[in-house]
């Protein structure tokens, strides 16, 4: 049998005055490797797509981090510059694929800004800048140009018992390489919180009733998928629950 297949929305990005579709390899390679699943790249148009004819062709959605954020108009508040930058074309394809792959019953696998999609696709809130915050952690990236150094494991977060993630990684403290600037300020009602930094932070999430699996972690699992035994193992989790979605369609 042919492995399942893992959409990925792209960027859209502009390099050189050229516009391309892209995504990071690190999501790529974790899919393929990590997830032992095809991966498909969906281009990055604010109009043209169709979430339900990608997702007929596909088995999971794995909904990556990128430089850009969620555009504050789409959770009910006015933009400044210091909620960007932003990526309109990547709202417009990667919000409703994870809207209908939920409805449909397809495994979601949010990253970073997955995670932050998918709490404003069903209705939540993010908060910009959370470094600034009282009593908030600067969970940043390193300004370094070793990235293994940037993606560095170095920031503990706590997995509650009795949530769905206490099985695939262990509840209580795991250590992860949580890098960003935003995070979930109202959790989407449908969400369930799955992990937690010692700051407060959300840092895992997952969807209440899911017919399928459908989590969104803030840290960067794909990063040491190859090495690391959480990182590992979430990315094994998605994989067994793409395989599960792919053998039901064809009973």
């Amino acid at each position: 049998m042919s492995k399942p297949v893992v959409a990925i929305p792209c960027d859209f990005r502009e390099f050189d005055g050229n516009i391309w579709h892209v995504a990071a390899n690190q999501y790529v390679r974790a899919a393929v490797e990590g997830a032992d699943v095809m991966a498909f790249l969906i281009p990055a148009l604010e109009t043209g797509n169709d979430a339900d004819e990608i997702l007929d062709r596909v088995d999971g959605v794995l909904a990556s981090g990128a430089r850009s954020n969620v555009h504050p108009s789409l959770y009910g508040r006015e933009a400044t510059e210091a909620d960007g930058p932003f990526d309109p074309d990547r709202d417009a394809t990667s919000l409703p694929l994870i809207r209908r792959a939920l409805d449909r019953g397809i495994p979601l696998l949010a990253i970073c800004r997955g995670i932050q999609e998918l709490n404003v696709a069903l209705g939540g809130t993010l908060a910009t800048e959370i470094q600034e915050q009282p009593g908030i952690w600067d969970h940043r990236k390193p300004d370094v140009p070793d990235l293994d150094v940037a993606y560095g494991i170095r920031q503990d977060v706590v997995v509650k018992e009795g949530s769905c993630l206490a099985p695939v990684l262990g509840a209580g403290r795991i250590r992860v390489n949580s890098l960003h600037r935003q995070a979930i300020a109202a959790t989407a009602p449908s969400l369930a919180v799955e992990a937690v930094a010692d700051d407060g932070t959300i840092e895992a999430v997952s969807v209440i009733g899911a017919k399928a699996f459908a989590v969104g972690v803030q840290w960067h699992p794909e990063y040491w998928v190859r090495t690391d035994g959480p990182s590992a193992a979430l990315f094994k989790a998605f994989g067994d629950a793409v395989r599960a979605y792919r053998e039901s369609k064809t009973q």
